[in-house]
């Protein structure tokens, strides 16, 4: 379960953080090495989900927006200073919820 969780959130932040330096350079006139730093991320973030152990794609790839809703949140939060609201957290805690069923419930 604990590596399970760490590629998640590995595969969050090369997304999260890949995505907001192509961002940049598109939205904020960043420096072009900024998307292309950004571009080589989130290959990486395309090859991180290949590692986890559960054998289905779509399982794998629904429980990984879950988390990423999550780290979305904290992302805003800690680099863009938007504080999350009481509607934020909860959205979150359902993710997880949800993820959580869908991982790890008993299925025969």
């Amino acid at each position: 379960m604990f590596i399970t969780m760490i590629l998640f959130i590995l595969a969050g932040l090369a997304e999260i953080g890949g995505g907001y330096l192509v961002w940049l350079w598109l939205r904020e006139s960043r420096p072009i090495w900024y998307g292309v730093i950004g571009s080589i991320i989130l290959m990486a973030y395309g090859i991180i989900p290949t590692l986890q152990s559960f054998p289905a794609f779509g399982r794998v790839y629904a429980a990984y927006g879950g988390v990423f809703i999550i780290l979305a949140v904290l992302w805003g939060w800690l680099v863009d200073k938007k504080t999350p609201d009481f509607y934020d957290w909860l959205g979150a805690a359902i993710c997880i919820i949800g993820v959580s069923i869908m991982l790890w419930a008993p299925r025969s």
